[in-house]
C-alpha cells in the first residue's frame, strides 16, 4: 500500500474501492442536504468540508440539496443564510436542489406503495401507535388499521392531499415488519397531514413526506452515488435500503449510504433545537451573534474560512464519535491570522500617560512594522506625543520583582517608541490613579541603532497618542458556556452553565491608521489579541470584535484549576498527619477556597466520582467537594452519594466519618435519603471503635435527632 492510499480516510478509501471494482469515476455524485430549519453551525462545516472535498479530489458534481419537508420550521431566511455560509466557506455547488422539487414523483411512488400492499394509511392516534409499536426488548403488533383495503387506503390518501381531514387524523405508513428489531422497520410513517404553508410550493400540498422517506428517494432521483450522513444515521439505512428496493431500476445508479462521525465540540451545544431556544429567548443577539458557534456566528466573530477548512482537516474522518477541544479550532484561527493579519495598537483600558520631558507641542510619526510574519506587509506611520494612553494594567506604583512593565523608578520601552522611566502619579479623590508621569530617553528611539535604543529595559507597552486616537466600542467575546459539556449533565439544563462573563462591551481608543476600517477587516491588537470589525461599525462609531487571545486563556485556566484539585488532594494527606484542631480548621479552610473559587462542574464532578473509593484521603476530599464546592446536593448522582456515605460510615478515620455526618446534617437532602443510613449510624453509636471521639458522638446524636 502506498503513502497515499494509507493517508486516505475511510470515506475516500470505499470510494476507492468503488471505482476499484468497476464503478464509473463520471458517475460519481455527492450532495450536501441540509435541513433549511436553522443556521449551519461548526458541526455542518465537517460535512460540508467532507462533501465538497471529495467533489474537488474527484473532480465529480455536488448538489446543494434542501430537504425541505417540514414547512413547520423552514423558512426561507434560512435557504439563504446556508447558501452563503457554504459559498463562505469556499465550496460552489453544482446543482441547487430541493426536495420540495420531488413532491409529485413522491406521491407518485407512494401511490405505487400502495396498490403493491407496501403502505397504508393508519387513523390511530400517535399515543396508540406508539403503544402499538412495542419497545426495542419486545415487538410491535399489527394495529387495526393494518389491512385495510388498497381501495379505501388510496381514498383516504387523496382525500389526505385535497386537505379532507385535520392534522393528526391520518398517516400513510410503509407496510414492512413490526417484529423486526430494528424499530424504524415497524411499519415507519411516509407522510403526515400538515396544513401549513410552505416557503417553495406555498399551499399546494397539505401532505408532507417524512424525512426517512424523502431523503433516499431524492438521493436516488439525482444519481447520487455515496450518500453521506452523520452515525446517529446508521439504524436508518435499513430503511433508507427498503424505500430503495421499491422504486430501483437496474440501469440507473443506487445510492449507497455511509455514515462517518459528527463533530462534538466541547464548551459549546451544537442541537439546532438548543440553538433556536438561545436565539428566542434572547440569550444571544440572534443567529449570528459571535458567541453562537453558527457558521455566520464564527464569520462575524473574525474566524477565518481557511481556519475552519483547516480545523476540518486536521480533525480528520473518523467512524467513532469524540470531543474535539475547542482550542484547537482557535489554534487554526491563530495560524491563520498571525500570517495575515496587520499589527495594529488599540488600548482597551485606558490611563493618561504624559511624558513630561517631551515637547509639548511636537508630534513625531514612527515608523511600526505592519505585520513581522509578512514581509511584503511593509510599514504604517503611528503618530507620537506628550500625551499618549496606555493600559491600566500595564502600570503599578510599587511593583513586584518579576512585575515586566512600568512602575516608578523602573523603564520600559513604548512599541516603536522611546525608552521611558516611571517618574509620579497623579490621584483622585478614592486614590484612582488618573496621571502617569514619566521622562523619556531621547537617544532610544526603536531602530535608531544608538546605544541607548538597544538598552534591555523590563518590557515593550504598546500606546496610542490621545490627540489622534479614535474612540471605538469593543466587544470582548468570551466561551458562552463555562462547562465542558453543557448539555449532558443528567437533570441540568444546559442554560445553567451560561458562561455569565462572555460579552464585555469596552470603549477604548485605537491608533488613528483605523480610521477607515470595513466590517470583516481582521487586525491583531498588539499584546491584545485578534479582532475583527462588526458589521455594526461605521465611519462614525468603529465598532470591534475580539475574535480570540493571543493565547490559550482557557486552557491556562484549566490547567491551573486541575492544578487547584490536585494540590488540594494532596493537602488532604496533611489533614490527618496534624497535631492540633487549629491546623486541621487552617488546611480546611484553605481547601474550601480553593474548592469554591472553581467554576469548572464537569472537573468537579469527575472529581467528586474519583474519589469514591476505601481511601480515607478520597472520601474526605470527596465530603469536602460536597461542602465547599459551588454545585448543589441536587447536582450529584444519589447512588453515588448513597455510596460516597456507606463508604464513609464504615471508614477506619473518625475525620471521615465526622464530616460525613456533618454533611448529612447540615447540607439539603430529604429525610428520606438520610434516613437510609440510619442503621450504620446507629452502630457507630452502640460499638464505638478506638478511634471514635466525643465530638464524633456529638454528631451522631444530632443526625439522629434530626431524623
Amino acid at each position: 500500500m502506498s503513502t497515499e492510499e494509507k493517508s486516505l480516510h475511510f470515506i475516500e478509501q470505499i470510494i476507492e474501492d468503488s471505482l476499484a471494482s468497476g464503478f464509473p469515476q463520471d458517475k460519481l455524485r455527492f450532495r450536501f442536504p441540509p435541513e433549511p430549519n436553522g443556521y449551519l453551525h461548526i458541526g455542518h462545516a465537517k460535512s460540508i468540508c467532507l462533501n465538497f472535498g471529495l467533489g474537488l479530489k474527484y473532480n465529480a458534481p455536488v448538489n446543494l440539496r434542501f430537504d425541505d419537508t417540514n414547512p413547520a420550521k423552514e423558512e426561507q431566511e434560512y435557504v439563504d443564510s446556508i447558501k452563503e455560509d457554504i459559498q463562505w466557506l469556499g465550496f460552489n455547488w453544482t446543482e441547487e436542489r430541493y426536495s420540495s422539487d420531488y413532491f409529485q414523483q413522491l406521491y407518485d411512488w407512494a401511490i405505487a406503495m400502495i396498490k403493491n400492499g407496501k403502505a397504508y394509511i393508519d387513523s390511530q392516534s400517535s399515543e396508540d401507535m406508539a403503544t402499538q409499536k412495542g419497545t426495542p426488548t419486545q415487538s410491535g403488533v399489527d394495529g387495526p388499521f393494518r389491512n385495510r383495503t388498497v381501495e379505501e387506503n388510496l381514498t383516504l390518501f387523496e382525500g389526505m392531499k385535497n386537505g379532507d381531514f385535520p392534522e393528526g387524523s391520518h398517516v400513510l405508513r410503509a407496510k414492512i415488519d413490526m417484529a423486526s428489531t430494528n424499530m424504524l422497520m415497524r411499519d415507519p410513517l411516509m407522510y403526515r397531514v400538515l396544513h401549513r404553508h410552505h416557503h417553495r410550493t406555498g399551499n399546494d400540498w397539505n401532505i408532507y413526506p417524512m424525512y426517512d422517506y424523502a431523503h433516499g428517494e431524492s438521493d436516488y432521483i439525482e444519481q447520487i452515488s455515496h450518500s453521506i450522513c452523520t452515525l446517529e444515521f446508521v439504524m436508518h439505512r435499513e430503511l433508507y435500503n427498503w424505500f430503495l428496493d421499491q422504486i430501483y431500476d437496474a440501469n440507473k445508479v443506487r445510492p449507497n449510504q455511509y455514515e462517518f462521525a459528527r463533530l462534538n465540540l466541547n464548551y459549546t451545544v451544537m442541537s439546532k433545537r438548543k440553538l433556536l431556544q438561545l436565539v428566542q429567548d434572547k440569550v444571544v443577539n440572534g443567529w449570528d451573534d459571535p458567541r453562537m458557534p453558527t457558521i455566520s456566528g464564527l464569520r462575524r466573530r473574525g474566524y477565518t474560512a481557511k481556519s475552519i477548512r483547516n480545523f476540518c482537516e486536521t480533525i480528520g474522518v473518523a467512524k467513532r464519535e469524540n470531543i474535539i477541544d475547542v482550542s484547537l479550532l482557535d489554534f487554526c484561527l491563530r495560524e491563520d491570522l498571525n500570517k495575515t493579519a496587520p499589527r495594529v495598537m488599540a488600548v482597551l483600558d485606558p490611563v493618561k500617560l504624559v511624558i513630561t520631558n517631551y515637547p509639548s507641542d511636537k508630534i513625531e510619526w514612527l515608523d511600526a512594522e505592519n505585520n513581522q510574519e509578512d514581509e511584503s506587509a511593509g510599514f504604517r506611520k503611528v503618530p507620537f506625543s506628550r500625551e499618549l494612553y496606555i493600559e491600566r494594567e500595564d502600570f503599578l506604583e510599587i511593583a513586584p520583582a518579576k512585575f515586566f512593565r512600568l512602575s516608578i523608578g523602573n523603564e520600559v520601552r513604548l512599541k516603536n517608541g522611546y525608552i521611558i522611566k516611571g517618574e509620579s502619579v497623579t490621584k483622585d479623590f478614592n486614590s484612582n490613579i488618573t496621571e502617569i508621569q514619566v521622562t523619556y530617553d531621547a537617544d532610544s528611539r526603536s531602530g535608531s541603532g544608538s546605544e541607548a535604543s538597544q538598552r534591555k529595559v523590563a518590557g515593550t507597552l504598546h500606546w496610542v497618542s490621545i490627540k489622534q486616537a479614535i474612540k471605538a466600542e469593543v466587544r470582548l467575546y468570551d466561551r458562552l458556556f463555562i462547562d465542558e459539556e453543557p448539555d449532558s449533565h443528567k437533570e441540568k439544563n444546559f442554560l445553567e452553565f451560561m458562561n455569565k462573563s462572555s460579552l464585555e462591551i469596552v470603549k477604548g481608543f485605537v491608533e488613528p491608521s483605523l480610521a477607515d476600517v470595513k466590517p470583516n477587516d481582521k487586525f491583531q491588537f498588539q499584546r491584545l489579541g485578534y479582532f475583527n470589525v462588526d458589521k455594526d461599525s461605521t465611519l462614525s462609531k468603529l465598532v470591534f470584535n475580539k475574535t480570540v487571545g493571543l493565547k490559550d486563556a482557557w486552557e491556562e485556566k484549566g490547567k491551573k484549576e486541575e492544578n487547584s484539585i490536585n494540590n488540594a488532594l494532596k493537602e488532604i494527606n496533611k489533614y490527618f498527619k496534624v497535631a492540633t484542631r487549629d491546623e486541621r480548621i487552617a488546611i480546611r479552610k484553605a481547601i474550601g477556597e480553593t474548592l469554591s473559587g472553581i467554576a469548572n462542574y464537569s472537573l468537579l464532578q469527575n472529581s467528586f466520582k474519583k474519589n469514591i473509593n476505601n481511601n480515607k484521603t478520597s472520601l474526605l476530599f470527596a465530603h469536602f467537594i460536597l461542602k465547599y464546592s459551588n454545585l448543589k446536593s441536587s447536582d450529584f448522582d444519589k447512588e453515588e452519594l448513597s455510596k460516597l456515605y456507606l463508604m464513609s460510615l464504615r471508614s477506619e478515620s473518625t475525620f471521615v466519618r465526622s464530616r460525613a455526618l456533618l454533611n448529612l446534617l447540615n447540607l439539603e437532602y430529604d429525610s428520606d435519603f438520610v434516613n437510609s443510613f440510619k442503621n450504620e449510624i446507629l452502630k457507630l453509636k452502640t460499638t464505638p471503635t478506638k478511634s471514635t471521639t466525643e465530638r464524633e458522638l456529638e454528631f451522631i446524636d444530632q443526625v439522629l435527632n434530626k431524623q
